[in-house]
């Protein structure tokens, strides 16, 4: 872990090519990739295959998956796991605005 508090927790991941992860979830997300890679990611029954460069940031839905590295480079990302809604001046709670994401950018299940 990089960084937690109330709000927001901060995980740095990196794996080698072949390697798999156990079934875990996140919470909506951001990721920035820190590294090119390939991975399958498995939901269920389903699975799907993701090609990202260095250098992108890209919205996670909340999700539960598990993956493997079908790569020849290591993967190395920073996730922005987010714990709640924003609140105001007053402490509502707003949902996050996410009009800039496209389900494209999403790497979770389809």
């Amino acid at each position: 872990m990089v960084f937690e508090n109330d709000r927001v927790r901060v995980l740095e991941y990196t794996d080698a090519a072949g390697d798999k992860t156990t079934p875990h979830e996140h919470p909506d997300s951001v990721m920035y990739t820190l590294s090119d890679f390939r991975r399958r990611l498995h939901a269920g029954d389903t699975h799907r295959d993701v090609e990202l460069p260095a250098g992108k940031a890209v919205w996670l839905p909340a999700q539960r998956h598990s993956g493997e590295n079908i790569g020849n480079t290591a993967t190395h990302v920073i996730f922005v796991e987010l714990k709640g809604g924003a609140t105001d001046a007053t402490g509502a709670t707003s949902a996050t605005d996410a009009t800039d994401v496209q389900p494209g950018d999403w790497i979770g299940p389809a």
